[in-house]
């Protein structure tokens, strides 16, 4: 038998849940239903597996399905650490953010473990997406999305992204949507980014939108990371998963922004 021959039925969810593991390792991705056919059991216990898995950092849901953690990303880099960590309230970020999202829409995407969440959650039907978020492709449903744009520039493998101008084929872009991740959210310096080279990159993509969806978890909110990226205002919704303290609550009621908590 084959390592792909369908296995005897595992006794106990850990066990089946192990083989599921096993098989995206080979595969890099599968649906729901190709995990139901290979075991013989109901897509509805699929989806409780594949979400307890993704749950605890074993893999990524997308839609229809799962694909593995290291399909595009080396297992000891520090994006993979962030992808691990507050991986349950990302996870309701990125939901909650996806169903912001309307068919037909164009979007840019930028580099972060929660964007890339996001993007296996969108589910909506010809999509036009562009990014520097070179783990987005690969959790894309590719039979939504209508065009996906890598952007070029200079390669940071510890973050997973390119650094560059905001262009596609040597063109501007202008897009519905930024879905943009970030390293903190304070009332007095407004969005900010760990890496400096990417805070200009981060405020052209969103200079670059007709809206703004910043993504960020609990842990973000109240800190001040090394490079400014822009003010509040910049943005017209934030995702998180709790209610932030109240001075920064007034600040971005202040600032016109619309508060998601997930």
């Amino acid at each position: 038998m084959s390592e792909l021959d369908p296995p005897r039925k595992p006794a106990l969810p850990a066990q089946r849940q192990s083989e599921v593991i096993k098989l995206l390792e080979i595969k890099g991705q599968m649906s729901v239903s190709e995990i139901s056919d290979h075991f013989s059991i109901s897509e509805d216990t699929v989806r409780r597996d594949l979400d307890a898995l993704a749950q605890k950092g074993a893999l990524t849901r997308t839609h229809g399905g799962a694909v593995t953690i290291s399909a595009l990303v080396h297992r000891d880099s520090p994006f993979l650490q962030r992808l691990n960590t507050q991986t349950a309230e990302k996870q309701r970020i990125a939901k909650a953010a996806a169903a912001l999202i309307s068919d037909g829409e164009t979007l840019l995407i930028n580099g972060g473990s929660t964007t890339r969440l996001f993007a296996a959650e969108l589910g909506q039907q010809y999509l036009t997406v562009v990014t520097n978020n070179l783990s987005v492709p690969g959790v894309l449903s590719t039979d939504l999305i209508r065009d996906v744009y890598v952007m070029g520039g200079q390669f940071r493998p510890e973050a997973q992204v390119t650094i560059g101008p905001i262009l596609v084929a040597g063109t501007q872009v202008s897009v519905d949507s930024a879905i943009i991740g970030v390293g903190g959210v304070t009332a007095l310096e407004g969005l900010t980014t760990t890496v400096l080279e990417e805070a200009s990159m981060i405020a052209a993509m969103m200079a670059a939108a007709r809206r703004t969806i910043v993504l960020a978890d609990s842990s973000k909110l109240g800190k001040h990371s090394f490079a400014q990226i822009a003010g509040l205002d910049a943005m017209q919704i934030l995702v998180t998963d709790a209610e932030p303290a109240e001075e920064l609550a007034a600040a971005l009621r202040e600032a016109g922004v619309q508060l998601v908590v997930a």
